[in-house]
């Protein structure tokens, strides 16, 4: 895909489709666009929704917050945890009031020097407020370039912030650069979602490399997995006729050049059930009517630094969908998966279901 198609779908799907809400959307007031930012930094929309709507009823301008006693500010803020997120908004509307006479400051090098302010709170004011060409890049944002481009640099490595900001920076449309860091940023809240993306109704469904090549649940690609206690894997036992899809663990993370079925990894418990599941089959891989589908809880299998929960699903396919016909990917006979090496939370799992004779036997 090129930089001038990706804009365009993007665009015409936020002009067209986009109904998300928030009440500081479309906002072109500095001070309510950075008070949302810095409320959203370490909270969900909908917690800090309601935050928002407080500070600015009680403070409705950056000179009436300065003014505030401290000790009245931090009440408000309680319960969003953080403070030093609040301890930093004061300072910056204190400093903006009586350095700047209480205007708020249009250049972004100057927003970027602000208590509290860092690349993505800066990129949000200086594109939202004063039509400045910087790109946004939040985890919303990430997952959408890495999956429609096919990247496969860890968005937490090293070198993450510069490929993903050269690529944004391509891409954002100069005459409304904070429609299209809105709209981006809609579009991996609402369709490119973290585990659960809703690529049939995807308007780049057919240009996006991670479709195509039947890596939506694999990108964006993550290093730092250690820091998660729990982690929620499903597998996906995709069977047709005699064959069963495989794949091989090839990246810096637990079971490493072991195999695997099909994974989806999920933040929380996705709580699957059969309507979830066709919705997920529908979404995903284009598979209409209601193929034969059974869920297995599995046993949880504590490592060093993690405990591995999850799923088994069992689906069998009348075709093999295009997405699953992919390199990486091998559709295997019984006696060939038996010869290949798999983790314990899939041998505890076929040994418990009395898979043996169905998958590794010939």
């Amino acid at each position: 895909m090129t930089s001038s198609q990706f804009t365009k779908l993007l665009m015409h799907w936020h002009f067209n489709d986009n109904n998300r809400q928030m009440p500081w959307k479309g906002e072109k007031d500095p001070y309510k666009v950075w008070l949302s930012e810095v409320i959203l930094q370490q909270t969900r929309v909908e917690q800090g929704w309601g935050y928002f709507e407080r500070f600015l009823k009680q403070y409705p301008g950056i000179q009436q917050l300065a003014a505030a006693n401290d000790d009245e500010v931090f009440k408000l803020w309680e319960g969003l945890g953080y403070y030093n997120r609040c301890k930093n908004l004061l300072v910056t509307a204190r400093l903006i009031t009586n350095k700047y006479e209480g205007v708020f400051p249009a250049d972004y090098n100057t927003i970027l020097s602000l208590k509290g302010v860092g690349d993505y709170t800066a990129a949000a004011i200086a594109s939202f407020c004063f039509d400045l060409p910087y790109p946004v890049i939040d985890g919303n944002v990430l997952r959408v370039l890495a999956r429609v481009f096919g990247i496969e640099t860890p968005v937490d490595g090293k070198d993450a912030k510069k490929t993903f900001t050269a690529l944004a920076e391509k891409l954002i449309l100069k005459k409304d650069p904070g429609g299209f860091n809105q709209a981006i940023m809609d579009f991996g809240a609402t369709i490119c979602k973290p585990a659960l993306p809703l690529c049939n109704s995807c308007p780049m469904q057919k240009t996006c490399t991670a479709h195509k090549q039947g890596m939506v649940n694999m990108l964006p690609v993550k290093e730092k997995t250690l820091k998660r206690k729990t982690r929620w894997v499903t597998y996906f036992i995709f069977k047709h006729g005699n064959t069963t899809l495989v794949h091989k663990r090839t990246g810096k993370d637990i079971w490493q050049n072991l195999f695997e079925f099909y994974i989806v990894e999920t933040a929380d418990n996705p709580k699957w059930n059969n309507a979830k599941v066709h919705d997920w089959l529908l979404n995903q891989l284009g598979i209409t009517g209601s193929p034969a589908v059974q869920i297995i809880n599995a046993d949880t299998q504590k490592l060093t630094h993690q405990d591995i929960k999850g799923y088994f699903i069992k689906v069998t396919l009348a075709s093999i969908p295009p997405q699953l016909k992919v390199p990486h990917l091998q559709w295997l006979k019984p006696a060939e998966v038996a010869q290949l090496p798999f983790p314990r939370f899939i041998n505890q799992y076929t040994l418990k279901n009395a898979l043996e004779a169905e998958l590794f036997n010939c």
